[in-house]
């Protein structure tokens, strides 16, 4: 293990599969990039900043798709929207 980028540490596959145990024990305290061939592969982050991340990019996709839906709504006209009565007629799932 190495150390760069201030608290993020670099190891390699192989390292990992020798010293799993001491790299899971610093993954959760600090990002560890795992490495194969000099190439970046994944990231162990600890699981709380994992649920951070997740709860930050749901909140980032619900207020996107809430803009996108508001813009839509404004450049649209009543005749650009189904009754329900309609939209099941149209599916089959009523009949005239």
């Amino acid at each position: 293990m190495r150390r760069v980028k201030g608290d993020t540490t670099l190891v390699g596959i192989s390292e990992l599969r020798t010293r799993a145990e001491a790299i899971l024990k610093a993954a959760q305290h600090e990002p560890v990039i795992v490495e194969k061939r000099h190439k970046p592969m994944a990231v162990l982050i600890p699981i709380e900043q994992y649920d951070r991340t997740e709860e930050t990019l749901d909140l980032f996709e619900d207020t996107i798709l809430g803009l996108l839906a508001k813009a839509r709504e404004r450049g649209s006209r009543r005749k650009d929207y189904l009754t329900l009565e309609e939209l099941e007629r149209r599916v089959g799932l009523r009949r005239r």
